[in-house]
């Protein structure tokens, strides 16, 4: 048993998937908690195989795949950054068909299941996603330490920066982070792209956070086509360290921007690679506003994990920072960094456009309160342990 584990919230629901699918895929960035999480989960087990592929020892085990897994084949099996090996899914789907049981593999990755093609296309069917975020605000409550809301935005949710002994261990690992990203890991999946010209779309996204992309105006700044550029994007955000929010799509009779935007999905890496090391530098920044939105906008997205996220935003300005929709359902968010928000006309012809059934005001106040009989101003925290099917409230 490990020591020091902070329970997931996936941890559940983990767990029933290896009881419902053969294989259980886990994806999320590097260094989010995903082997962790794997080895708590089959900690108390005596029938489970944990193999780390970038380890030589554990990847020669493997040479002769459908060898090692038959001899294995009673067992649970987890395969941890199995990016590093794809063809690993074809002998996986010939014993997962001979055996016919629940619960074979566990699978881990720090690729999106699009870049890890073989796996949606060999074991369609037979396999379970999930995926794995940094540290939501609804976990770390139950850190061994006390943690502020402040420290959480500022470090963002990564559990080796979150959990640092000091602010300078933070930020010397988020620092490595990005480094190691760039310079091993992007290769490592097959790109060959410089770091160096990696590293400055990853930091024209941030100084453009929660903008619409224009893929063409930041394409020719770095000197790329609009193509090259969204390839670019396309990549970062499939290996999690972007989000690309689509616009709300509704059959209105309205103009609405077609244009996605562009979010970094942790608050911490967004403010090292925007060389913001303290709180108070943060306030100064002029993405603090936007920092406030991603940070509250993944928490959020994450709280309610069945709805279809977009954004909405039509040509004459009126604009909603989250829409959530599911079946007939729509719910809208606005994010505001501060402690006493202020909404514009076009947030509430936003609201009458969409005919949400809810709204709330996500901002760093200390308690609720309504501004309407829809709408209510609210902390992130009242949002993040609030569960979707019951997310509602009475003014």
């Amino acid at each position: 048993m490990q020591t020091n584990y902070i329970p997931r919230n996936l941890e559940s629901e983990l767990h029933e998937c290896l009881l419902d699918f053969p294989v259980v895929a886990v994806l999320g960035p590097r260094q989010c908690g995903k082997s962790t999480l794997a080895k708590k989960i089959i900690s108390n087990r005596k029938d489970a195989i944990y193999l780390d592929l970038e380890k030589p020892a554990d990847l020669a085990k493997l040479q002769e795949p459908e060898l090692f897994l038959t001899l294995h084949s009673d067992k649970l099996i987890c395969l941890d950054e199995v990016q590093r090996l794809p063809e690993i899914f074809a002998p996986l789907r010939a014993i997962i068909d001979n055996q016919g049981r629940k619960g074979q593999f566990l699978i881990l990755g720090s690729a999106s299941r699009d870049l890890i093609q073989q796996s949606s296309e060999t074991l369609a069917g037979r396999i379970a996603y999930l995926e794995l975020t940094p540290f939501l605000y609804s976990e770390i409550d139950k850190c061994p330490k006390s943690l502020s809301l402040q420290k959480y935005w500022l470090h963002g949710g990564f559990p080796d920066s979150l959990l640092a002994r000091s602010e300078k261990s933070a930020k010397r690992w988020r620092e490595n982070f990005i480094r190691t990203f760039l310079e091993r890991d992007i290769p490592q999946l097959g790109f060959r792209i410089p770091s160096p010209t990696l590293r400055r779309v990853w930091q024209m996204c941030a100084h453009n956070q929660g903008q619409l992309l224009n893929s063409s105006q930041l394409g020719s700044a770095l000197g790329v086509s609009h193509t090259t550029f969204r390839s670019y994007i396309d990549l970062l955000a499939e290996t999690y360290m972007l989000r690309i929010l689509p616009p709300h799509t509704a059959n209105l009779k309205k103009r609405l921007v077609k244009s996605p935007k562009v979010y970094l999905r942790d608050s911490g890496i967004l403010h090292s690679l925007l060389a913001i090391d303290t709180f108070d530098d943060l306030m100064g920044h002029p993405v603090f506003a936007a920092s406030w939105e991603t940070f509250a906008l993944e928490n959020t997205i994450a709280a309610y994990p069945d709805w279809e996220p977009s954004f909405y935003r039509t040509a004459a300005g009126t604009e909603i920072d989250l829409v959530l929709v599911r079946g007939n359902r729509l719910i809208a968010f606005e994010f505001k960094a501060s402690t006493t928000p202020r909404l514009t006309k076009g947030f509430w012809n936003g609201l009458k456009d969409l005919n949400a059934d809810q709204a709330w005001v996500i901002a760093p106040v200390e308690e609720s309160y309504p501004l309407s009989e829809k709408v209510k101003v609210s902390p992130l925290s009242e949002i993040v342990h609030v569960h979707s099917e019951t997310a509602t409230w009475r003014p």
